[in-house]
């Protein structure tokens, strides 16, 4: 048996979300405060039946509880609905296998004679009694009449005990009747009795209190390994004989340790961390004959060449991270596997950013280390068919690139408008995008669709070989090249300084790519600025490049041509502001236009066709009067037409290093202008990610 699908229902940020679950490993992404680690935290909450709060309910759900609390009962509104009292909700959806134990789940199986392959339970924080919760409120906080002045019912359920006082969980049991979800309500031992025996959930927290505290990190590691030792371990047998051996010498314990810890080290050991050159690990015994039963021992960093034996506080950070984690993890599977009585029938791991201290190789390699261990313990045990489900909570770039498109999760933030939900209207809330469900089917301006075969490999080869931080950005930005790139922090500073407080991702994907990223951008909900060149070239002389104000000049920019819907230059050069905003606001395309060069007195307009040329055009007084370098004189006596023609030949010459020429507009000390159309798309980039975001806007960083 696996879980399969959760659903949460007014609980925090999550209002109305739906989670897949994998049968292997989950990965929940998204930009800070978007709900990943509430996903988690309602499993620890509901599952290790931990206490709510009053600030667990969503925003709207408080103002629903809010309403309930100042409803007054009278002539006036007897023709009202009173308010009902919301609840926080949780469905789980467990797949059924051919060896699942019907006896365990048969109280959710309305017939057992029926072809199932799923069932399903609801655990719900709801109120007891709706009339003792309101003559309580009333109690503690009198209505005096006139002008509601109490605290609202909010407060007083935050108070002391009053919300586990009037809420309780609830159990159900569930069935699906077509589209509809049927509920039969469990009595609560029997309800915690199902849940019990369906799934156990365990949490390795991001708060591991692996710091850099010498006084914290002497016995930290070794109190885990100890704790390991005692509730998985077989026991060393431990008697008077074994207390005069502990007495001489700690030899023989140490060696029931090595023998023990074996594959547990062994997996350790190829976790990444420690290399060629750095210390072995080695658990020696450090007992006395008093304290010798509670299994106490210490971690010890051991030089292979001179066997010196360093304290556990002389490693880094990272290292203790991973190893505590692996302790953990095996730890939790090894409890699960050993339940004789009673044991769940599946496991869920919960791993919350695992790439604290951790550097980027053993980051890439974690999962798939973790797995090993996982498998290890099974095997060893004989209960291959015993594989927990995991559940990774990330920030990290490197984690992802490990991962199947399909396991992501992105959690996106977003406000509601008042058609999606009138109730929530204009509250902040999370919506949970399964990749898995993600489907390439953007059509170009001219009606065409793209391959989404060919669009989904793109994209997965791409994620992982750019280090995408795309799924934790406030917005995206797609370049052409490495000189946009290079200058983008700069022209970020001197056009849109707002974007600084921002979390941008910039991709380099060529006039040639950007437009494979659409699909999926909008699909996540990230406002994006593409940032292209025009490449213009003459049709009549087999498409050579060619100056973008030659007449019949068009683009050979595919890009253009899929969000435009032009090629002519004439026609794009035409082309408004708004009508370069696409996919209801949440994408701008920006590339070369004509200008007038800054302090020109002349009407001639310079039409680039690249970004270098367009910087030069911006900027031409700095380059005539060789405060920047374009590699070539310009003649003080030059007219229009010559300087145009020296500018594209330069730009276009072999000899041209768009690099090199980045790096020395990056670090000069000349105040230039940004390009024209770059500095447009950003202005509007920044409107699109500020954090006065009208409702409804896409983004809400």
């Amino acid at each position: 048996m696996k879980l399969r699908t959760a659903y949460l229902r007014n609980f925090r940020r999550l209002v109305d979300v739906e989670i897949h679950f994998e049968e292997e490993e989950t990965i929940f992404v998204g930009r800070n405060n978007s709900g990943k680690t509430s996903a988690a935290t309602a499993f620890r909450l509901f599952l290790a039946r931990q206490n709510f709060t009053v600030h667990d309910f969503s925003a709207s759900a408080l103002a629903t509880l809010n309403s309930f609390g100042s409803f007054r009962e009278s002539e006036e509104t007897e023709n009202l609905d009173r308010p009902s009292v919301p609840a926080i909700e949780m469905d789980l959806w467990f797949t059924l296998g051919p060896n699942t134990e019907y006896g365990v789940v048969g109280s959710l199986v309305p017939n057992l004679d029926s072809d199932l392959n799923e069932v399903g339970v609801r655990l719900s924080l709801s109120v007891e009694d709706e009339d003792k919760l309101r003559e309580s409120y009333a109690v503690a906080f009198p209505d005096p009449g006139g002008i509601d002045s109490r605290k609202p019912l909010s407060h007083f359920l935050s108070l002391e005990e009053n919300l586990r006082n009037h809420f309780s969980v609830h159990y159900f049991s569930l069935e699906r009747t077509g589209e509809d979800v049927a509920e039969s309500p469990l009595s609560p031992d029997e309800g915690r009795r199902v849940i019990e025996s369906l799934i156990r959930v365990d949490f390795v927290d991001a708060q591991r209190n692996i710091d850099d505290e010498e006084r914290s990190r002497s016995n930290r590691l070794s109190t885990a390994f100890a704790d390991f030792y005692r509730k998985n371990l077989r026991q060393a047998e431990v008697s008077e004989e074994a207390n005069r051996v502990i007495d001489e010498n700690n030899e023989n314990l140490t060696n029931h340790y090595q023998e023990h810890f074996r594959g547990l080290m062994e997996v350790i050991q190829n976790l990444g961390v420690p290399a060629a050159n750095d210390r072995e690990l080695r658990i020696v015994s450090s007992m006395s004959p008093s304290t010798a039963l509670k299994g106490n021992t210490s971690l010890l960093y051991v030089d292979p060449r001179t066997n010196h034996e360093l304290p556990e506080a002389y490693n880094g950070l990272g290292f203790k991270n991973l190893i505590y984690m692996a302790i953990q993890i095996s730890h939790f599977h090894l409890q699960w596997m050993g339940t004789l009585k009673n044991r769940p029938l599946c496991q869920l791991i919960f791993i919350e950013e695992p790439e604290v201290h951790l550097h980027a190789q053993v980051q890439q390699t974690f999962i798939q280390n973790i797995w090993t261990i996982v498998r290890r313990a099974s095997e060893e045990a004989a209960e291959e068919h015993m594989v927990p489900q995991i559940g990774i909570t990330t920030h990290s770039s490197h984690v992802l690139e490990a991962v199947d498109f399909r396991k992501v999760r992105f959690f996106r933030r977003y406000i509601l408008e008042n058609g999606d939900d009138p109730q929530n209207s204009g509250f902040e809330v999370s919506k949970v995008q399964d990749l898995r469900d993600f489907r390439p089917e953007k059509e170009s301006a001219g009606g065409e669709k793209e391959d989404q075969t060919e669009t989904l490999r793109f994209l997965s080869r791409y994620l992982k070989l750019a280090h995408c931080d795309l799924f934790f950005a406030d917005a995206a930005l797609l370049v052409e090249g490495t000189t946009e790139k290079l200058l983008m922090p700069r022209m970020i500073e001197k056009s849109a300084p707002r974007l600084k407080q921002a979390f941008l991702t910039v991709l380099e994907v060529g006039g040639a790519y950007s437009h494979r990223f659409a699909s999926l951008l909008e699909f996540l909900g990230i406002p994006y600025l593409v940032i292209t060149d025009l490449d213009s070239v003459d049709p009549s002389e087999n498409r050579k490049a060619c100056r973008a104000d030659k007449e019949g000049a068009v683009s050979s920019n595919a890009s253009l041509a899929f969000f435009l819907g032009e090629v002519a230059v004439s026609a794009l050069a035409d082309l408004s502001s708004d009508q370069q905003i696409l996919a209801d606001g949440t994408c701008f395309v920006g590339f070369q236009k004509p200008v007038i060069p800054e302090d020109s007195s002349s009407p001639d307009r310079f039409h680039g066709r690249t970004f270098e040329e367009a910087f030069v055009y911006d900027n031409l007084q700095a380059f005539i009067d060789g405060t920047l370098d374009l590699g070539i004189e310009f003649s003080p006596d030059a007219d229009f037409e010559e300087t145009y023609q020296a500018v594209f030949e330069a730009v276009r010459s072999g000899s041209f290093k768009k690099t090199q020429f980045a790096l020395d507009i990056a670090f000069s000390e000349v105040s230039w202008q940004t390009p024209t159309y770059v500095g447009d798309g950003l202005r509007w980039l920044e409107a699109a990610v500020s954090p006065d975001l009208e409702e409804g806007s896409p983004a809400n960083a």
